[in-house]
């Protein structure tokens, strides 16, 4: 049970007399005429004398988030979805069982009003209220400070009370679903059909990472959360759909930070007949599109850095990055020991028996990837990293595959497809061996996506990126828990107890968006 503070009883004995008066505080249907945004934009400029000439009635409905009482007169704002706008309350213009009611009104009720428009002395576009009806009584006043909930916890965790009192989130969100409205149109425009694949798989696949588990009570199996769509995805390719798209929930077993949400939003695409190098152009269009559509510049400025998505954008490889900004030279990123010995010298950890590829990757994310600010296609990566990516037909030992940075983290994962069903079940099994010797992120054998091969996959090119991750580059968000509703946090501490810190930073290893 919730704690009960003495304002919150003091509503509740409020409550109790509202309903003595024969009044249910929590109303049902009203009907709303007009929004505090669009007041402010039609009259905002009408003067005194306009007003009252004109004598504007509205009918508006919303939270109150002011209030000052004045014996028989009382002034409030109330804010809707689109803003806030003043009202005002006199006893000669209400009576006295409304007067009474407005007594009893607390900040955070919601309340409908009609009246019509007027000035205040000090020239404040308000309503001057005929009548108002409680629609719902507010139990648990809201922050002290209206201007702010600061505590970072509290805003994710009571997601509902950051909404109400930070009008700056909303618009977080706006821009959120404007990114995705252009995402959308700009893929349909483009020919490509958006799907939905199965959420919970018998073989989670797609990606490297762990997946959640779950069981099937009737089929008596155990079930995955989904990783990754790619695999269902192509298999519509191998089927005869060309272009296809899902934009949809993934979810990963793995640790919670600033940049790694468990459960997240991705968008994936496959386009046959396309490679790798189509979609780097594709991708320069698409992000240009969404930072016309959600700012309206292809320049911002994210935590400081401006960012130019004007194309095109550099292309270079791992490799080629590590030596530009490190001194690294190509003997050290080409010999195991002098590698580890370069890795060991500026800091970078790495486990046991790591393969070549897997150490250079490892100096790549800790000596480079934060160097990339300006949007950067990084290319050639080992096969070893890329189980499901073709190979490159001049070198056999990378894969025709490239990942986009920007502000110095992996916003896009693309690459040619493997459709040769021979090197794709060597490669599934090879996974299999990685799983086997401990690696719990090692991918799955998926015989059926294999045999799905086996009828045919034509030359196809595909891409994922994390809608979060977007989010918070085009909202100068530092936390990806600012661009996320609801995300997760830790079980919360019991009242009276330690606080749940917010900040986990666990020690598993982190998702990668399209591996």
């Amino acid at each position: 049970m919730l704690e009960e503070n003495e304002q919150i009883q003091v509503r509740k004995k409020k409550l109790e007399d509202i309903k003595a008066m024969g009044i249910n505080p929590y109303g049902q249907r009203y009907d709303v005429k007009d929004k505090a945004g669009a007041i402010n934009v039609s009259f905002g400029e009408k003067t005194k004398e306009e007003l009252e000439a004109d004598k504007v009635h509205i009918t508006a409905a919303g939270r109150i988030v002011a209030f000052r009482s004045f014996g028989k007169a009382a002034f409030a704002h109330i804010q809707d979805s689109t803003g806030r706008v003043q009202i005002y309350m006199k006893k000669d213009h209400i009576g006295e069982e409304q007067y009474k009611l407005m007594n009893l009104l607390d900040l955070g009720d919601h309340i409908g009003v009609e009246g019509h428009l007027f000035r205040t002395k000090t020239n404040e576009l308000t309503i001057e209220v005929e009548r108002f009806t409680l629609l719902s009584k507010s139990l648990r006043p809201l922050p002290e400070k209206f201007h702010g909930l600061t505590d970072i916890e509290m805003r994710y965790r009571q997601r509902y009370v950051d909404l109400i009192v930070n009008p700056e989130v909303k618009e977080t969100f706006r821009v959120r679903n404007r990114i995705i409205k252009a995402i959308r149109a700009f893929l349909e425009e483009k020919g490509f059909l958006e799907v939905e694949t199965p959420m919970m798989q018998s073989i989670p696949g797609g990606a490297t990472a762990r997946p959640f588990t779950t069981h099937h009570n009737a089929l008596d199996m155990d079930l995955f959360l989904r990783i990754a769509p790619e695999l269902y995805l192509k298999r519509l390719i191998v089927g005869g759909f060309e272009r296809v798209y899902e934009l949809n929930r993934n979810f990963r077993n793995e640790g919670i930070s600033i940049k790694h949400n468990p459960e997240f939003t991705m968008l994936e695409f496959y386009m046959a007949y396309a490679d790798y190098n189509v979609l780097m152009e594709l991708t320069e269009e698409l992000f240009a599109a969404i930072a016309m559509q959600s700012c309206g510049s292809m320049k911002i400025t994210y935590q400081g850095d401006e960012i130019d998505f004007t194309a095109p954008w550099p292309r270079m490889s791992m490799e080629q990055a590590i030596e530009k900004y490190t001194d690294a030279t190509a003997e050290d990123l080409n010999n195991l020991d002098r590698a580890i010995s370069f890795a060991r010298a500026n800091d970078v950890k790495l486990m046991p028996g790591m393969s070549l590829a897997k150490v250079v990757n490892e100096i790549f994310e800790k000596t480079t990837e934060f160097r990339l600010i300006n949007p950067t296609f990084i290319t050639e990566y080992p096969v070893e990293l890329s189980p499901l990516s073709r190979r490159n037909d001049q070198n056999p030992e990378i894969v025709d595959r490239f990942e986009l940075f920007i502000a110095g983290r992996e916003m896009a994962n693309a690459f040619s497809e493997l459709n040769d069903p021979m090197d794709q079940a060597s490669r599934f099994m090879d996974q299999v061996a990685q799983r086997e010797s401990g690696d719990v992120e090692a991918q799955f054998m998926d015989e059926d996506y294999v045999r799905a091969l086996e009828y045919g996959m034509p030359p196809t090119a595909g891409q994922g990126i994390g809608i979060d991750r977007l989010v918070m580059l085009f909202t100068d968000s530092a936390s990806i828990r600012d661009v996320i509703l609801f995300p997760q946090l830790k079980k919360e501490a019991k009242r009276g107890g330690a606080a749940a810190s917010e900040e986990t930073e666990a020690a598993s290893a982190q998702p990668k968006e399209k591996q």
